[in-house]
């Protein structure tokens, strides 16, 4: 075991070292051009700016907190965390999905009560911040998307950047609107857009990490399926007990009791079921108790009262 998780561990220290860099450059242009925004907001009263400006806040977090997340993952193994640290990336995107939910309330929130009063708007000043934001946003994203590790933490930090470009965009649009047409409304439903963009994010984002902290099944994998295959390899009589999880992004893990013929030999037929694991499955982190069927029977018996 402890040779499987070092490899992961020295993997994870080998891509998150290429990923520091891009995430840091992600970091710098999200955090100086939100101080930006948020002066501008406040000086053209634009909710849309404004929450833009927060939305960017919870990039600015999301990034530094993949940034943390990286350097304890890429931590090797101990003895007292013996798969590493690679969950604290799951733990980050749960976090940045939580903090995306309550911005997104309150900003919605907000955004209906200025619906119905909406206030005047500079939309000259919106028009220029918001495509100089659209702008920003897009030198991160291509920066976090450059990244060379797919994992959830990154995808989570990209997802709030793509979101936020998506955002900006609106907020020019609505000032577009504001200067060409007169529509004062535009900027709050600018701004109810961009909430409902953070709630897609956030329940994305609470989804994926839940079933991962839950142990579920990795998306794509489907237990019943991988146990068919154990259960119809030559010598298998049956397979029970099988449990399929992730503990962390690109770390699925299985373990599972299998029964074969008595006589056969258990520790060929173990070690073709990884090979079909590793192969078919991508699942190279196994645990497989093979036992001879009449073994078992006689164990049961022997546990009877």
């Amino acid at each position: 075991m402890n040779s499987i998780s070092d490899h992961h561990g020295h993997h994870h220290a080998i891509s998150a070292d290429a990923d520091r860099g891009k995430l840091r450059l992600a970091l710098g242009l999200i955090v100086g051009f939100m101080v930006v925004e948020v002066v501008a907001g406040i000086l053209a009263d634009s909710l849309a700016l404004l929450s833009d400006a927060a939305h960017m806040l919870t990039d600015a977090g999301a990034v530094a907190l993949a940034l943390t997340a990286l350097g304890l993952a890429a931590r090797p193994p101990s003895a007292r965390f013996t798969f590493g640290l690679g969950r604290a990336e799951i733990l980050s995107a749960q976090a940045n999905g939580a903090t995306l939910l309550v911005l997104a309330g309150v900003i919605g929130f907000e955004a209906v009560r200025r619906l119905f009063d909406p206030p005047a708007v500079e939309g000259g000043l919106v028009i220029a911040v918001g495509l100089l934001g659209a702008a920003v946003n897009l030198g991160a994203a291509w920066a976090l998307a450059s990244a060379e590790r797919r994992s959830l933490n990154v995808e989570g930090a990209r997802a709030h950047v793509l979101t936020d470009l998506y955002a900006s965009l609106g907020a020019a649009l609505a000032g577009a609107v504001v200067v060409l047409f007169g529509i004062r409304e535009a900027d709050p439903v600018a701004a109810l857009l961009v909430a409902l963009l953070m709630l897609r994010t956030a329940w994305s984002l609470l989804r994926d990490s839940g079933r991962v902290l839950l142990e579920g099944a990795p998306a794509g994998m489907d237990p019943a399926a991988i146990g068919d295959a154990l259960a119809r390899h030559p010598g298998v009589i049956e397979v029970h007990d099988l449990h399929v999880w992730e503990v962390t992004t690109d770390f699925p893990a299985l373990a599972a009791h299998v029964l074969v013929a008595p006589g056969d030999d258990c520790h060929r037929i173990r070690r073709e079921l990884q090979e079909l694991l590793g192969e078919r499955f991508a699942i190279r982190h196994t645990t497989l108790q093979v036992d001879h069927e009449r073994a078992e029977e006689l164990l049961d018996i022997e546990r009877r009262p």
